[in-house]
Order: structure tokens, then C-alpha cells, then sequence
């Protein structure tokens, strides 16, 4: 590889260095020196199928030797309808209008904006302010990140953010509100959801334009799953005070939790489901909205057809060959079968783990999507201190050992809270997941070894 004498590139980090990575085969990418690295969290929960597809790269090329290019104010693709069709009909029943971007903080960003558009072309302007959840994510532009609850991301912004509002996830583990999830369900009483209402009802239900929220609570708490009954509360208070349901699947779904979409396993029908990441397996930018055709029907009636919205690159034929192909290959290979088979052979392990390590507190999520709380001592339920990036420091070490994960931080008040999130390929392996497990339990005994000698893991990669 021919040597770079500078570096013009912006990092993530600009202090830190990075493997350069050349090639990717099945669960592994491998860099410039020829290291091995078992993706054990997909990317950013993205590369749903591995690394190194042929198939998926021919149908890029092959539709950009084609037409590389079209505007969708002007014209469309075959492969476009198709890929609506596909997802459509992966839908729940009512939602059967798809609308491409090319990222989930887009797609976000356009739920909210088609949330907006509907009330005031319905004839009620004063409809405008979304709901969000703390210890959330729903992507990085300025709507999204309004309403989204990732504190750390947030703080830097305040004087740019939309006046958007917030209440608390539901996380029994380490409940807000110092409830017992027993007493929630036995009394049918979830102090999250009548949190909502007093927030819908302090706001006055006429100016709350849309609730957003992910099914399972991903990088900010660590695949967090809501108690039982809990959404199906919420899709009531929506329907009671006219406000728009928007769940976003941008990691959750396309078979990661071990169903088409995560909304199948909370029992309710949103208004809207946003996408992303597993769409096109992360080989092509490609996300968007899937929409209730109750919304659309409003469209018709009171906005003359029109979104008055779009991107230049919304449904991009390249980005969208790339997900008709990754979409087969699901289909093709049943991967919803090894999701729900690994997941729970995964779940397993990693409770094992538990039951090896005091420092894992709690081990959650559903199908291929889990993540570990890492606390300082279960026993005592100590804490680490957020200045220590317990979290980036136990994957450093992985990454040092050939694994990588998907470390987090402040999962429980936005600061205080370290978790690490564990989601292969939905085509993993059992050997692949015995050797995640196998680099994890080392790379926490080599924790724990620096811990004792009071010695500091320095994070370089």
C-alpha cells in the first residue's frame, strides 16, 4: 500500500489512530497488516450481513452502468418501486408507503417533518412539538438530534436545538422513577407512561405533534427492551390526543431483533417506522420511512399529493439496488431463523459470563441486538465513574485481542452509566459467537488484571 506522507482526513477523533481496513470477509474485516478483527457489532449495527458480498457489489455496479443517477421530482426506477413493494409487504398491515433518504437521522428528520405537514394541512398549525425520550438516538441534524435524548451529543448544541420535550425510558433494570417492574405490570400502572400524559397534558395536547421513540433503546442504553404493555399505553395516548406515533427501527430493524421489524414483538401499529443501517446491509447509504396509509390519505385530501420535503439523493438507484440485493439475500438464506437461533445461543453465553464476572451488572436485548451493563462491582452495584470510559477501554483491549464492539456510555442519567452493545452479522456463526465470547471473557480478565494493578488501558484504537 502506498504510503501517506499526509493526512487530510477529519477524523471521528482527531488524537486517536485508526486501522486502515483494505477488505472485509463474512463477520471479519482485515487491515493494511493483514489483523483479523471479528465484527462483533456489525459496525454500527449496519453490516447486517458481514463483509466481502459479491452478489450485493454486481447489483451496485450492474445498476450503475445503467443509470447511475435520477431525480425523483422528475423520474423513477424500476428498482425503486421494488424495493418499496419488498419492504412494504414486510410492513405491518396500513403501512404501504415507503420513502427513500440516504441516512436514519434523515429519515428522522422527515417523519417529524410529514408529521408537522399533516396536522397543519389538517387544519390544526398549532400541532408542532415532538416528543422525544431521554437516553435516546434518532440521528444528528437538528431536528433529529431535538429530539432525540443523547445528552453528551446534545450539550454542545443547546442554543441550536428545537424546543422539543422529553420523558424518561422505560429501563426497569435501573427505573427513573424507583419502581418495581412487578408492581408496574400487576397494577397495569407504568409511572413512564403516565409521565407522557402529564407531559402531553402540560404542553396542551393541541400544540404535541408526534411521539418518537426506538422499540428497543440502542446505543444510548445498551439494547434496552420496554416492559410488557408498555407501547401498547402508548399508541392510546396517541390515538386519544391525536398525536403521531413515529417508532424508529433505523437499528432495530430488517430481522435484527429476529422479526422483520421490531414493532411486530410490542403488539401496536405506529404511524410511521423509519429505517436504515440493515436496510442495504451497510453497503450503500440508504434509509427512510415507511408510512400509515392514513397519513398518506391526508396527503391527498388536504396537501393537493405533496411532501413538501425531499433530497437529492432520496432513492438513489445505486443505494437501492444495494438493498434489493441485500433484502434477497435475507430472504434466500432465512436469516431470521439464525437470528432467533444465535440470539438465544448468544444470550445465553453472554449470561454465563454474567454469572463469571462482576463486572457485568445485567445482560438485556432481543435476537442478535444485545448489550451488558459493566458496572465497577455487581455485588455492591458500584459504578464506574464516567471519567474512566470503562466501556471504550474494555473494547480497546478486544480490539487489541482481534474483536470488536459497540461501546456506550451514560445509559442510565445521560452521564453515569457504561454498557457494551454485542450484535454480529444475522448470519453469524456458532464458532464465530463462541470466539466473540472467548475474546470478550479475555478481554474482561485483562480488565480486571489492569484494574487491580491500578494501571490505566490507554485507548489508541
Amino acid at each position: 500500500m502506498e504510503r501517506i506522507e499526509k493526512d487530510y482526513v477529519f477524523h471521528r477523533d482527531l488524537k486517536k489512530e485508526y486501522p486502515i481496513i483494505t477488505h472485509g470477509a463474512g463477520s471479519y474485516l482485515i487491515d493494511e497488516n493483514g489483523k483479523k478483527y471479528l465484527d462483533a457489532c456489525s459496525g454500527a449495527v449496519a453490516a447486517n450481513l458481514g463483509h466481502g458480498i459479491p452478489s450485493i457489489g454486481e447489483a451496485m455496479a450492474d445498476q450503475a452502468k445503467k443509470a447511475a443517477f435520477v431525480h425523483t421530482m422528475r423520474f423513477e426506477t424500476k428498482a425503486l418501486h421494488q424495493l418499496a413493494e419488498t419492504i412494504g409487504k414486510m410492513a405491518p398491515d396500513h403501512l404501504n408507503k415507503v420513502y427513500f433518504t440516504t441516512g436514519g437521522s434523515e429519515a428522522n428528520e422527515s417523519a417529524m417533518k410529514l408529521a408537522r405537514q399533516f396536522h397543519r394541512d389538517a387544519g390544526k398549525p398549532q400541532k408542532h412539538i415532538v416528543i422525544g425520550r431521554w437516553q435516546s438516538y434518532h440521528g444528528n441534524t437538528i431536528g433529529s438530534l431535538s429530539a432525540g435524548g443523547d445528552v453528551k451529543r446534545r450539550h454542545a448544541y443547546t442554543p441550536n436545538l428545537l424546543n422539543y420535550a422529553h420523558v424518561y425510558s422505560p429501563y426497569c433494570h435501573r427505573c427513573p422513577f424507583d419502581r418495581q417492574h412487578d408492581d408496574c405490570l400487576s397494577n397495569q400502572n407504568w409511572t413512564c407512561v403516565t409521565d407522557l400524559e402529564r407531559t402531553i397534558l402540560e404542553l396542551g395536547p393541541e400544540n404535541v405533534s408526534a411521539f418518537i421513540a426506538e422499540p428497543i433503546v440502542g446505543s444510548q442504553q445498551g439494547a434496552v427492551p420496554p416492559p410488557a404493555g408498555y407501547f401498547e399505553k402508548v399508541r392510546e395516548l396517541c390515538d386519544q390526543y391525536e398525536i403521531i406515533l413515529i417508532i424508529d427501527e433505523v437499528m432495530t430493524g430488517f430481522g435484527r431483533t429476529g422479526t422483520h421489524f421490531a414493532t411486530e414483538q410490542i403488539g401496536i401499529t405506529p404511524d410511521i417506522i423509519t429505517f436504515g443501517k440493515g436496510v442495504s446491509a451497510g453497503y450503500a447509504p440508504l434509509a427512510g420511512m415507511i408510512v400509515h396509509d392514513r397519513l398518506i390519505d391526508g396527503l391527498i385530501q388536504n396537501s393537493d399529493g405533496k411532501f413538501i420535503h425531499g433530497y437529492t439523493y432520496s432513492g438513489h438507484p445505486v443505494a437501492v439496488a444495494a438493498g434489493l440485493a441485500a433484502l434477497d439475500i435475507y430472504k434466500r438464506e432465512a436469516v431470521l431463523d439464525n437470528v432467533i437461533k444465535q440470539g438465544d445461543y448468544l444470550f445465553n453465553r453472554l449470561f454465563e459470563l454474567k454469572q463469571k464476572h462482576t463486572y457485568i451488572a445485567d445482560v438485556r436485548g432481543r435476537g442478535l441486538l444485545i448489550g451488558i451493563e459493566l458496572v465497577r462491582d455487581r455485588e455492591l452495584d458500584l459504578l464506574f465513574d464516567p471519567s474512566e470510559k470503562a466501556a471504550e477501554k474494555l473494547n480497546g483491549i478486544a480490539m487489541d485481542l482481534g474483536a470488536v464492539f459497540y461501546p456506550g456510555a451514560g445509559s442510565i442519567d445521560g452521564t453515569k452509566g457504561e454498557h457494551l452493545i454485542v450484535s454480529p452479522p444475522l448470519n453469524v456463526t456458532k464458532k464465530e459467537i463462541d470466539e466473540i465470547l472467548r475474546i470478550l471473557d479475555e478481554s474482561l480478565r485483562i480488565f480486571k488484571s489492569l484494574e487491580r494493578k491500578g494501571e490505566v488501558y490507554e485507548i489508541t484504537k
